[in-house]
């Protein structure tokens, strides 16, 4: 049984930093692959960030050069820095993980998700 549980969501003024954290039990970050989504209210879920099981990294472009993903795979743990926050980042954000048979930087099919952790902008 796969279980994501999302941490670090918090409200900032525009500018600041978070960090948010996915830890998994069940799945093996080191071989896996995974990603960071968003959604904010009224809008369909975004994909923000994802990484592939070779480690290499994707991002949407409206987060590059402000958004890092990395992970500690002795903690199996999934991270998204976040800096230089914008009111548009505004959302719940959410890890999740599932199979890939290539190489893409993400996941073919993402399978299992956590619960959200809410990250709020404020201008």
């Amino acid at each position: 049984q796969v279980q994501l549980r999302e941490s670090g969501g918090d409200s900032v003024q525009a500018g600041g930093s978070l960090r948010l954290s996915c830890v998994a039990t069940g799945y093996n970050y080191t071989r896996g692959c995974a990603g960071w989504f968003r959604q904010a209210p009224g809008n369909e879920r975004e994909r923000v960030a994802s990484v592939g099981r070779d480690g290499t990294i994707n991002y949407r472009d409206s987060v590059k050069g402000r958004f890092t993903l990395s992970k500690d795979n002795a903690k199996n743990t999934l991270y998204l820095q976040m800096n230089s926050l914008k009111p548009e980042d505004t959302g719940i954000y959410t890890c999740a993980t599932g199979s890939v048979a290539g190489w893409r930087a993400g996941c073919d099919r993402y399978i299992w998700w956590g619960q959200g952790t809410q990250v709020t902008v404020s201008s």
